[in-house]
């Protein structure tokens, strides 16, 4: 018994960490530590409940009968909790964290499996994941639809004028940047504030779009933000 405890711990904790160096790498707000946590807790919660079940049901003197993953059960839903908290809605509408959350999610679901025995379909699973947020993703964006060839910015522009606004966004058009969202609002001193949300092509750097459209007659200022 302790020597297969100890055994799917330290199995838990190696694809905890394969999880967590992912998101590390990428300075996402949950990382390492976290996700060994989730992991290890999780499969700690899973063989618990797992043999706690089964030391009910053989007692002589009391006869209980237990479902021998009702706590394990309850991991995924509490994990939601973590799964929100990093969750953020930006300024500019943008959501960002969501893969996070669905590490968060998957991490727990990889310590239950390990828990409950599964140890080759917990390492296929960890494999996948990282394959599907890592991989996946780069080979799409070359052979797949244009969409998921393209990207998103958030644009502001200071406009000295009001009457050439209109102006301003046909040549910021005519740089090959399509506009999905528009917001005009005036600022102090007779200034404006134009608000973008642009799709350009994913090759296109960020810097090269800001030295472009800040080189357009009548703009004062320019702030390009990533989503």
């Amino acid at each position: 018994m302790d020597t297969a405890l100890y055994l799917k711990l330290g199995i838990s904790a190696v694809l905890g960490l394969v999880i967590g160096l992912e998101r590390e790498l990428k300075r996402k707000p949950v990382g390492l530590k976290t996700s060994l946590v989730i992991c290890i807790v999780s499969c700690l919660l899973t063989v618990v409940s797992i043999e706690s079940a089964y030391i009910s049901e053989g007692s002589e003197k009391v006869n209980i009968t237990m479902d021998p993953l009702r706590l394990a059960a309850q991991i995924v839903s509490g994990i939601g909790f973590l799964g929100a908290g990093v969750i953020l809605r930006k300024g500019n509408d943008s959501i960002s964290g969501l893969t996070t959350a669905a590490m968060i999610w998957g991490a727990a679901g990889i310590g239950i499996a390990v828990g409950a025995g599964f140890y080759m379909e917990a390492t296929a699973g960890v494999i996948l994941i990282i394959v599907s947020v890592e991989v996946v993703p780069t080979i799409i964006t070359f052979i797949g639809p244009k969409r998921l060839r393209e990207k998103e910015l958030f644009l502001r522009a200071t406009i000295k004028e009001k009457h050439e606004i209109r102006a301003i966004i046909d040549q910021i058009k005519q740089e090959d940047i399509a506009i999905e969202n528009i917001r005009i609002k005036d600022l102090k001193n007779n200034l404006h504030l134009l608000e973008l949300k642009i799709i350009v092509d994913f090759r296109k750097k960020t810097t090269d779009i800001y030295y472009r459209i800040s080189e357009i007659e009548g703009i004062k200022d320019v702030e390009i933000e990533s989503l």
